[in-house]
C-alpha cells in the first residue's frame, strides 16, 4: 500500500501502520532505554545466500511484506556486490571492516598462511614462518566432541555452547538454554590456532585481522555492542588489539553442533543445524531472540537491563541451507502430547516455471521466514519507542552459486589435488606434497609446500590443461574442461589480482575461478557460495530508517561500504576504520552522515 509514496518513512513505521497502529514519528522514550529515542541505533542484518534477484521476486509476489515496505520505503541499492571471495568469513569480516581480504588478510574460513606456523608445532620464538593452516571454524570450539546423541558410534559434534559451560559434557537436552550462552575465550581450544612464529603464541581469530572494526571503533566511542552469529570464531568481529571485548554482547551458538528438536530430542535425520531446513528455521530462531531482547534494552539472554545497543545485529541461515538442499523439510510440526515431526522433504533450490527461474518451495518458505522474523524485529522497534532513533540495513554475507539447478556440475577436488602432486612429485621426488591446502567450493584457491615462481605456474598450468569428471545436477557423468575453471591466477599473478605485494604471505598462491555452474565436492549439493560469479556476488542491500530517503540507487556499491555507512549513522569517523583509509571504502550513496564525534 506504500508503493506510490515518495517521502521517507522508517521501517518500523511502516510495519506498524500495517498493524493498524500510529506511525513512530513522535516515538517517545521506553523505561527501559534511559536515552531514548535520542540515541542512535543500526540494526544490521544479513541474510546469507539472499541476491537481488531473491528480493525483486518476493517483493513482486508479496507487496505488503516487510521487505516490501523496506524496500520502498527506504535505500535499495540494485547492484551491490559481495567481497571476494564471496565466503562467509570474509564475506563478514567486510561488513564489519569496511576492507577486502587485501587488507584484512581473511581469504576464506578454512585457509593457510606463509607468515604463521601450524598449529601445536614446535616452535623457536623469531625463527622465520614455516607456514601453516589458519582455520578458524567449529573445530576450533573448546568442547567440540560430543557424541551424536542418536548413535554414538556415528562420530561426534562441536557442542551448541562450544565451551560445555551451559550443557554438561556438552550434551543438549533442552536448547532453548542456550540463550544463557556468554561467549568468551573460553570457548576456544587455542591449540587449534594458527602460532606467530615471532612470539611462538597462538593468534586469536580477532587478532589475525589486518583491519580494525566497527564494533571496536564503537566501543571505544562508549557505546554498547551486539552481534550474534553461527560460530564461536566470529568473535574475531572484535578486531586486533581487542583481547576480544570490543563486542560487548556476542551470541554465537554453534550452527555445526546436532539438531534437537525443543523437547530435546534429536531430528530424525540425524544431523546438525545446517542441513535440515526446519531445524535451521529454529536455530535462527534462537539469534531472532537475541535481537528481540537487544532491542528491549536487555542482554541478548532477556535477563539483565543493560540499554540497547548502537550496533547490533545477526546472521540469517535458513535461505542459505535452502538453497543448498537438494530436498528438506521446511517445518517442525508440533503435536499433542509434546512431540514433534518434520514436514515432508521439499525440493531445495531454485526451479523454471513458466519460463522463469524462480524459488522452489523451499527457498520460498525461508524467505517467508525471514520476512516474519524481519516484521518482527521492526516492530519491536516501534513498539519499544527506538523507531525515530533506528535504521535498519539488511544485507549479505554471501550469495549462491549456481541458481539455475540445470548448470549445476559437481567435481570432486581431492583427485585433482592427488593429481597435481602426483605429477610434481615425478620431477620432485623429495616433494611429494605440493597443494599443502586449499578450499574449493564453488572456487580454487591452492596453497603451496614450494610457492617459487616455477611451482606456482605448474600448477596453474596443470590445472588448465587437466580435464576433470563430474556430475551434472542429475548425477550423471559429465568431463569438465580445465578442471572446471574459467580463469586461473597463480604467483604474482595472484598477488596482482588481490593488490597486494608477492611476500604478502596469506593470499592462495593458485587461485581460479570457476565456470559457472562448478562446485567442488560430491552430488549432494545444489550450489555453495564463496566464489565470484554473480550468483556469489550479487546480493541485496537495503537500508532504511531514521533520516534516509527512499528511493533506488543503481549504481555498483559493495559491502565493504556497510561499515563506513554504520559510523557516519551513529555519528562517528568513517576514517577511523584502518580499511576505509587504506581502501577508500566510501559510505553508501543517499546517506547523509550525522554529526561525526
Amino acid at each position: 500500500m506504500h508503493r506510490h509514496r515518495t517521502t521517507a518513512m522508517t521501517l518500523a513505521a511502516a510495519v506498524a501502520v500495517s498493524l493498524g497502529a500510529a506511525t513512530a514519528a513522535t516515538a517517545q522514550a521506553s523505561p527501559n532505554h534511559p536515552t531514548g529515542h535520542k540515541q542512535r541505533h543500526v540494526l544490521l542484518v544479513s541474510v546469507d545466500g539472499m541476491h537481488q534477484s531473491d528480493l525483486d521476486w518476493y517483493v513482486a509476489h508479496h507487496p505488503s511484506s516487510t521487505l516490501a515496505k523496506l524496500a520502498h520505503t527506504g535505500l535499495q541499492y540494485t547492484h551491490a556486490a559481495t567481497s571476494n571471495p564471496s565466503d562467509s568469513d570474509p564475506g563478514g569480516t567486510a561488513l564489519m571492516t569496511g576492507g577486502n581480504p587485501r587488507t584484512t588478510g581473511v581469504y576464506y574460513d578454512v585457509e593457510y598462511s606463509h607468515k604463521t606456523d601450524e598449529p601445536g608445532a614446535a616452535c623457536t620464538p623469531g625463527q622465520p614462518a614455516t607456514g601453516g593452516d589458519v582455520v578458524y571454524d567449529s573445530p576450533d570450539d573448546a568442547l567440540a566432541n560430543v557424541p551424536d546423541l542418536i548413535n554414538p558410534t556415528n562420530g561426534t559434534f562441536p557442542s551448541f555452547d562450544e565451551n560445555g559451560s551451559v550443557y554438561a559434557n556438552g550434551v543438549d537436552k533442552n536448547p532453548a538454554a542456550i540463550m544463557r550462552l556468554q561467549n568468551n575465550a573460553s570457548s576456544f581450544n587455542s591449540k587449534t590456532f594458527p602460532v606467530d612464529p615471532a612470539t611462538c603464541k597462538s593468534i586469536t581469530p580477532w587478532d589475525y585481522l589486518g583491519d580494525n572494526t566497527i564494533f571496536k571503533v564503537i566501543h571505544r566511542a562508549g557505546l554498547r555492542t551486539a552481534w550474534s552469529d553461527k560460530h564461536a570464531v566470529y568473535m574475531s568481529f572484535n578486531g586486533p588489539g581487542s583481547n576480544g571485548k570490543s563486542i560487548d554482547d556476542y551470541f554465537g551458538p554453534e550452527i555445526d553442533s546436532q539438531a534437537v528438536e525443543p523437547n530435546g530430542v534429536p531430528y530424525p535425520q540425524d544431523d546438525d543445524w545446517a542441513h535440515i531446513d526446519a531445524a535451521t528455521k529454529q536455530y535462527d530462531g534462537y539469534k531472532v531472540n537475541a535481537v528481540l531482547n537487544e532491542i528491549n534494552g536487555r542482554d541478548h539472554t532477556g535477563k539483565t537491563t543493560v540499554g540497547t545497543p548502537a550496533i547490533f545485529g545477526m546472521n540469517f541461515q535458513a535461505l542459505s541451507v535452502a538453497q543448498k538442499s537438494r530436498s528438506t523439510s521446511t517445518t517442525l510440526i508440533k503435536h499433542a502430547d509434546g512431540t514433534y515431526t518434520t514436514s515432508a522433504p521439499q525440493a531445495g533450490g531454485y526451479q523454471w516455471a513458466g519460463g522463469k527461474l524462480v524459488p522452489g518451495p523451499v527457498v520460498s518458505s525461508a524467505l517467508d521466514y525471514v520476512n516474519t522474523q524481519l516484521g518482527r524485529m521492526a516492530s519491536r522497534v516501534h513498539q519499544d519507542g527506538l523507531a525515530s532513533s533506528t535504521t535498519i540495513i539488511v544485507t549479505a554475507k554471501h550469495g549462491q552459486s549456481p541458481q539455475d539447478p540445470n548448470k549445476l556440475t559437481t567435481v570432486p577436488d581431492g583427485p585433482i589435488v592427488d593429481a597435481v602432486n602426483a605429477a610434481w612429485h615425478k620431477t620432485h621426488p623429495s616433494n611429494a606434497k605440493l597443494i599443502v591446502a586449499g578450499t574449493n567450493d564453488d572456487l580454487w584457491q591452492s596453497y603451496l609446500s614450494d610457492n617459487s615462481a616455477a611451482a606456482d605456474e605448474f600448477v596453474k598450468g596443470y590445472l588448465w590443461d587437466h580435464t576433470a569428471q563430474g556430475y551434472d545436477v542429475n548425477k550423471k557423468p559429465v568431463t569438465v574442461q580445465h578442471s572446471g575453471l574459467a580463469q586461473v591466477w597463480a604467483g604474482a599473478g595472484a598477488a596482482k589480482f588481490f593488490g597486494v605485494a608477492v611476500d604478502n604471505g596469506h593470499y592462495p598462491d593458485v587461485f581460479g575461478k570457476v565456470q559457472e555452474g562448478i562446485v567442488y565436492g560430491g552430488p549432494t549439493k545444489l550450489a555453495e557460495h564463496g566464489g565470484m560469479n554473480a550468483g556469489d556476488r550479487h546480493v541485496l542491500m537495503l537500508v532504511s530508517g531514521a533520516g534516509v530517503r527512499s528511493g533506488v540507487e543503481s549504481a555498483p556499491v559493495e559491502t565493504t561500504q556497510v561499515a563506513p555507512t554504520v559510523l557516519a549513522l551513529l555519528g562517528l569517523q568513517p576514517t577511523k576504520l584502518t580499511a576505509v583509509q587504506t581502501e577508500g571504502t566510501r559510505v553508501l550513496p543517499g546517506i547523509t552522515a550525522r554529526s561525526a564525534r
